[in-house]
């Protein structure tokens, strides 16, 4: 858990993914929120009076390493899930809600973001700070914190249903993509493919013991193929496949989840 919550030391700091065990990622999320909720309560429980910087600029300071926890694992979650990641998403993806409607509901602290809105003219900001204390102002407004208590109540119990459906949606999709594939046995089927889609297609067909080539709905596969085989047919049943996902009356059908 340790190298989810602390400075990356790697190129580029990129995420040492070699590192990271699947039961890291929620304590480290646990451990993550906490501290992105000390950076708020410290610009909530400031004794000065509220200022761009004490205020606006601290406000999209917090919660980096959070930002960077949430980046690293719902990418992989997208790319490359499985049953136990999957899990893990159904478990912290509420918190991260609960987290985030704290912030966005919170009085306290819409009350020093409006008061240095109210004071923008008089400040002499940048057009980029600007536009920060205006994203921020609007951020607040448009997300709960004008309302009143019931309906801030009301808000939180639909935003944390959405964020399950939104996931179970996601998981959904995933799974019909990876559950699809288009094996070409016949080479003049694939004419007007760059020879890059081509080899490409067929080193995922040899990993998977097959002749010819295989395509799939991922869209390195997907997309060479639409656009340039000149097969109209097998373009047809590709881009139908895509367009199906997670439509087709089965485990994985989100039908439901949208009417949701």
């Amino acid at each position: 858990m340790k190298t989810l919550t602390s400075t990356f030391n790697t190129k580029h700091n990129t995420a040492p993914f070699s590192q990271i065990k699947l039961e890291d990622y929620k304590p480290a999320f646990i451990e993550n929120i906490a501290k992105a909720k000390a950076e708020i309560d410290a610009i909530i429980t400031n004794s000065e009076a509220p200022t761009f910087e004490n205020t606006i600029v601290a406000l999209d300071f917090s919660g980096e390493q959070l930002d960077r926890l949430s980046s690293i694992f719902f990418n992989l979650n997208s790319a490359e899930t499985c049953d136990e990641m999957q899990k893990i998403a159904q478990e912290v993806s509420p918190l991260l809600t609960e987290f985030s409607n704290d912030i966005a509901l919170n009085e306290d602290l819409f009350k020093r973001v409006k008061a240095v809105y109210d004071q923008k003219d008089s400040l002499n900001l940048t057009t980029e700070q600007a536009t920060l204390l205006d994203k921020k102002f609007k951020g607040f407004s448009r997300n709960g914190a004008l309302l009143n208590e019931e309906d801030k109540l009301k808000l939180r119990e639909i935003d944390t249903e959405l964020a399950k459906i939104k996931l179970t949606y996601g998981e959904n999709v995933l799974a019909e993509t990876n559950n699809y594939q288009l094996h070409i046995t016949n080479e003049a089927d694939l004419k007007g493919l760059p020879d890059g889609a081509k080899e490409m297609a067929a080193s995922l067909a040899k990993s998977k013991e097959l002749e010819g080539w295989v395509f799939t709905l991922d869209f390195p596969s997907y997309l060479p193929f639409v656009t340039y085989v000149e097969n109209r047919e097998l373009r047809k049943e590709i881009a139908i496949a895509g367009g199906k996902k997670s439509f087709q009356d089965n485990e994985f059908d989100n039908k439901e989840n949208v009417k949701r």
